[in-house]
């Protein structure tokens, strides 16, 4: 495609004081991830029309881009007052009230969007997505069955990642990934094709994210990276969407890497020239349709071969992903023909882990706000992934179990009273619900050891969550799903050995949870087991993982330098 930015430059270049072409161009350099470029375009915009509203949410866009959340919400504020019924600057500004911790500001931000455009599925699924970060689950049946109808229908491109948050099939997600992938395609013109390597070449493998510092993908691939370091064979190279955070993973991963790269914050066809001229032969996308990914980056075809892996659990929907990485239990064969990508399987469980993470101090019961007795049920899933369905199981298995409580990782704004109001109405006690404040790793995991069971939800369960409570020793209580974000706790438990963990459904859950919380000695046993089977599984062995890991990466590229096109790919048993 040809870039509309050229003939707006060459417009304004004979008519600078043009100040919706200025307003225009803005937009089309935010587009292309130029930030920068964006808001000088917006401020020339703004000098000849003072206060014009499009030019100030485009500002504001491009101050939001750049990490200036507070500047961002203050000119979106200024556009909102100048155009009061525009549903996309309402929008905007609730993207930036979330982002500097107003949660309730952005909810009121969303429902206004909404309120003025109430046909809108876009703007509902926003909306949807928010109150479910919140628990406020007004009208949460009727958001849901309009955004999927929108999306079954194809008039709405709705965010990938939130719809994995609905009860919707694992073809409603791809059909939702492809017309996201469909609108990105049309905004980027890819590269031309990457010239060949000699089949004896040294493959190197990128990963690009945005999570390379202390969050959860980089918490996740840390020790891999190291252990792939160790062994050698295979040339990593970080592409990180994110800057330097200073703390100790970054540090790590820079050191476990043959090459770490800044390209925060740089235009799409920036990083994707940097990513060629790196010379990648397989590509990995640690971001997908998660928040600050760039898809359009990978639109660009950068690598010859394009995988997703780990951030995003599900498809990409885009014909630029060749392959998807996953594990049989996960990704079953019945579910890859709703995947666009071609299965490459892993013997063992896709998801890698940190085997140095090392616990706090251990802090006391009441030091975390908890009674000195009583079984402790937790569940440190994000908000969003909590639902009606999911908390009344949980309220279940309090009922069930005299004198347990929930221990909850507490929410944005009020959903921490939403929930207790929800089980109060449910007949549960509301001081039966504990809530944590978010914790550094080291403190969270110390705090895991006062929890008995980990009780999961669903269709979203627990993914980093599920890893750090089996490491901490604390048992994982699953319903695995039909899709790929409802599988992956159930697939920590099959390779650990525990799949009596994984039950069929919400009955069941409850009934195991129960029982187990009634018996002292069965649960005392589970947690022997488990710190066992963690031993001995392979579930963190890392070195093994970087063995397998290399080796599908070396197919990968080998096949693709061979001329064949992409093919179901099974990695050795062990």
């Amino acid at each position: 495609m040809n870039d509309p930015r050229l003939p707006l430059r060459q417009a304004l270049q004979r008519n600078p004081g043009d100040a919706m072409a200025w307003i225009v161009l803005a937009e089309h350099e935010l587009d292309a991830g130029d930030a920068r470029s964006g808001e000088t375009a917006a401020r020339r915009a703004l000098a000849l029309r003072p206060g014009h509203p499009e030019a100030l949410a485009r500002l504001g866009r491009a101050q939001w881009m750049q990490g200036r959340r507070e500047d961002a919400v203050a000119s979106l504020r200024e556009a909102a007052r100048a155009a009061p019924q525009h549903p996309g600057i309402a929008v905007w500004l609730a993207h930036a009230l979330e982002d500097v911790g107003d949660a309730e500001g952005a909810l009121d931000a969303y429902g206004r969007a909404y309120a003025l455009a109430p046909r809108e599925p876009q703007l509902a699924a926003y909306l949807l997505a928010w109150r479910r970060k919140l628990c406020d689950w007004r009208e949460l049946p009727a958001l849901s069955r309009l955004v999927r109808e929108a999306v079954a229908q194809g008039r709405a491109s709705v965010e990938p990642f939130a719809f994995l948050s609905e009860d919707a099939s694992a073809a409603e997600q791809r059909r939702c990934a492809s017309l996201r992938a469909q609108l990105v395609a049309q905004s980027v013109r890819p590269l031309p094709p990457a010239p060949a390597r000699e089949a004896a070449a040294p493959v190197r493998a990128g990963f690009l994210s945005n999570g390379f510092g202390a969050h959860p993908t980089g918490l996740l691939t840390v020790a891999l990276f190291e252990a792939l370091h160790r062994r050698g064979g295979l040339s990593v190279h970080l592409f990180a969407l994110n800057r330097d955070d200073g703390s100790a993973i970054r540090k790590r991963l820079h050191a476990a890497s043959d090459a770490l790269h800044d390209v925060s914050q740089q235009p799409h066809a920036q990083i994707a020239a940097t990513i060629r001229r790196a010379g990648i032969d397989v590509l990995y996308d640690l971001r997908g349709w998660g928040g600050g990914g760039t898809p359009e980056v990978l639109a660009m075809r950068p690598a010859p071969v394009q995988v997703n892996w780990l951030a995003y659990p599900g498809t990409s929907g885009a014909p630029w992903i060749d392959y998807v990485l996953a594990d049989r239990y996960v990704l079953p064969e019945s579910l890859a023909a709703d995947f666009s990508e071609t299965p490459a399987w892993l013997p063992r469980c896709f998801q890698p882990s940190d085997t140095r993470r090392v616990p706090a101090p251990a802090p006391t019961r009441a030091e975390c706000g908890l009674p000195d007795t009583g079984v402790v049920f937790c569940c440190f899933n994000n908000s969003y992934k909590l639902n009606p369905r999911s908390v009344a199981r949980l309220l279940a298995v309090l009922r069930a179990v005299p004198g347990s409580l929930l221990w909850l990782l507490s929410g944005p704004g009020r959903a921490d009273q939403r929930l207790r109001e929800f089980a109060a109405a449910e007949g549960v006690a509301a001081e039966r619900l504990v809530f944590m404040p978010k914790q550094p790793q080291a403190e969270y995991l110390a705090r895991l050891g006062h929890a008995d069971l980990f009780l999961d939800t669903g269709p979203y369960n627990a993914h980093t969550t599920a890893s750090d409570a089996i490491w901490a020793g604390c048992p994982v209580l699953t319903a695995p799903g039909a899709t790929f974000a409802a599988r992956v706790a159930g697939s920590l438990n099959h390779h650990l050995g525990l799949d009596s963990l994984n039950v069929a459904d919400d009955a069941a859950f409850v009934e195991r949870a129960a029982a187990l919380g009634n018996d002292p000695a069965a649960l005392a046993a589970l947690r022997a087991e488990l710190a066992a089977r963690r031993a001995d599984s392979g579930l963190f062995d890392m070195d093994g993982f970087a063995v397998d890991f290399a080796a599908m990466t070396l197919a990968l590229a080998r096949r693709q330098r061979k001329g064949l096109a992409p093919a179901p790919l099974q990695g050795p048993e062990r």
